[in-house]
């Protein structure tokens, strides 16, 4: 019989996976970026299966519209234009605008 876990114990491994799969990513990267695409592939389809959000930090180091890990300098340009930071990905030349947040100042 298929041993079942409980759902905060499948998404807690989960979890762990997704993180390191992105680290595999960027160790393969320098070598052969095709096996780091396809960790960032594994990641999301262990995302989706399980019903887990990708961490922020770990969302922004893969293109959106093409899926392929991302290296500013490498195969994404990084700019900042209008209180956004803009990404633009080699790959597909599409772009991603994340606004920047709003800066307080203690006077």
């Amino acid at each position: 019989m298929a041993r079942h876990e409980s759902p905060g114990t499948a998404r807690k491994l989960a979890r762990e996976r997704i993180a390191i799969l992105f680290a595999r990513a960027a160790e393969f990267f320098p070598t052969d970026p095709l096996a780091s695409d396809r960790c960032i592939e594994l990641a999301r389809r262990i995302s989706m299966r399980q019903r887990v959000r990708i961490a922020r930090p770990l969302r922004r180091q893969f293109c959106r519209h093409c899926h392929c890990f991302l290296v500013p300098g490498r195969n994404v340009r990084v700019r900042i234009h209008h209180r956004r930071v803009v990404i633009t990905c080699s790959a597909c030349r599409r772009q991603m605008r994340i606004p920047l947040g709003s800066r307080h100042e203690n006077t």
